[in-house]
């Protein structure tokens, strides 16, 4: 088995994702039995695309959710636009 690795050689480019799919373990998959395989994409599909993106804060977005920092992002966006 090959270790992944950046193009320096740098383990650390996975990082991000590992914590994420720790979050996910922890948060939604741990202590669950599914069915079907059917029934566990459903469960990640309504994680990520329901709760995670809309509704969960993240400290890196002031605590924001990630639909709530789009917004917003989007509104000083529009506000830049009017003021040139």
């Amino acid at each position: 088995m090959l270790c992944s690795m950046s193009r320096k050689g740098n383990c650390w480019d996975n990082a991000p994702t590992e914590s994420w799919f720790g979050n996910f373990k922890i948060e939604r998959v741990y202590g669950e039995r599914f069915e079907t395989r059917q029934e566990m994409k459903a469960m990640a599909f309504e994680y990520i695309e329901v709760f995670y993106n809309r509704k969960r804060r993240h400290s890196t977005l002031a605590y924001k959710s990630p639909r709530q920092h789009l917004d917003d992002w989007l509104i000083a966006q529009q506000q830049e636009k009017l003021v040139a």
